[in-house]
């Protein structure tokens, strides 16, 4: 009897493997790359007490601590263990995540994912696989792009560690960097990704400032340099989103009678024009170090991105600012009622 159950849940289990053969692949894949990481990580203690690790390193290190406290005092955010070890990259990059979009509307691929819900981009530890994924979509007709990560939230699941290359940052960037993680780590709403990056953001530069005037000083360099990068980075993403406004427009124009030689030319000259128009943004004074490279330009899926992380940065700091006169721990709270962590 028990070796017939035994044999009927093995059959049952390797019928869903084969079934869901590239989601346990991928898990795999994902789990192995994480546990290399986890397990090649040293208590940061450890690396502070190492003679031969930089001294201006080991500042970073101290100021990471920093923050991380500052986080949890002072906004509120869950500590969740992580930061207390750090790994060593040696100079190489250790995730990438794919973004995918339809050709001609802005609507984003998405996987879904056991537990964590759904998501518009894809994280991978394999470049190699990554890019096969991508070189498949492509197939498909969908814009692609594939980017390094700089840092990712586990989501509370693991420690998170630092990671050698967050240690080269300016002192604002590393700021906004930890905070907005530990947004993650603190709330999580399941099967809404664009929420999740728009408000993580808004609190990374909100908890960044804050930090900054805590330990500089409201008139220091550090301050000022910080909020003119922010000044700029808010004019480029909002530069953005109003493009992918006017792209999503132009696309309800298509009609079906269109060949997708047409679509690409209008496509193209809407992206174009979007492009030359940012060089006029903050009065053409900040130079032109803009997201896109080169002479390539941008398509859809970059689009979806800054949709995923900037589209609703006004609507989190308007209401921050008036629904609750600037009080974070109230909005903090407000926050967690209102979209609870739903895994």
């Amino acid at each position: 009897m028990f070796k017939k159950i035994f044999l009927g849940l093995l059959g049952i289990l390797l019928i869903l493997g084969l079934y869901y053969r590239e989601l346990v692949s991928y898990g795999y894949m994902q789990a192995k790359g994480q546990l290399q990481i986890l397990f090649n990580t040293q208590p940061v203690a450890e690396v502070l007490k190492n003679p031969s690790f930089p001294d201006s390193l080991k500042q970073r290190l101290r100021l990471i601590g920093e923050i991380k406290q500052f986080a949890v005092d002072s906004l509120g955010l869950d500590s969740s263990g992580s930061y207390t070890e750090f790994y060593d990259q040696h100079g190489k990059p250790i995730l990438w995540v794919l973004t995918a979009s339809e050709k001609y509307r802005l609507v984003p691929r998405e996987w879904d994912f056991p537990v964590i819900g759904t998501f518009a981009y894809k994280g991978f530890f394999d470049t190699t696989r990554a890019d096969k994924e991508r070189q498949l979509l492509i197939s498909e007709g969908f814009d692609t792009q594939l980017n390094e990560v700089s840092a990712w939230s586990t989501l509370g699941f693991f420690k998170d560690p630092i990671l050698s290359s967050m240690l080269y940052r300016g002192e604002g960037s590393l700021a906004n960097l930890i905070i907005h993680e530990m947004t993650h780590g603190t709330l999580f709403v399941k099967n809404n990704l664009e929420l999740n990056e728009n408000l993580a953001s808004f609190v990374g530069d909100y908890g960044a400032i804050r930090f900054l005037t805590a330990k500089y000083g409201a008139k220091s360099p550090e301050l000022e340099k910080y909020e003119f990068r922010k000044r700029y980075n808010d004019a480029i993403s909002q530069h953005i989103v109003r493009g992918a406004k006017q792209l999503d427009s132009l696309y309800k124009t298509f009609r079906p009678s269109l060949t997708s030689a047409q679509k690409d030319t209008l496509k193209t000259r809407q992206i174009r024009h979007i492009v030359q128009q940012s060089d006029t943004l903050l009065g053409g004074l900040v130079g032109k170090k803009y997201p896109w490279r080169g002479t390539k330009l941008p398509n859809n899926a970059f689009f979806i991105g800054y949709l995923t992380y900037h589209s609703q940065q006004n609507q989190f700091q308007d209401e921050f600012n008036h629904k609750f006169k600037g009080n974070f721990p109230k909005y903090l709270a407000y926050l967690k009622a209102t979209y609870p962590t739903s895994f």
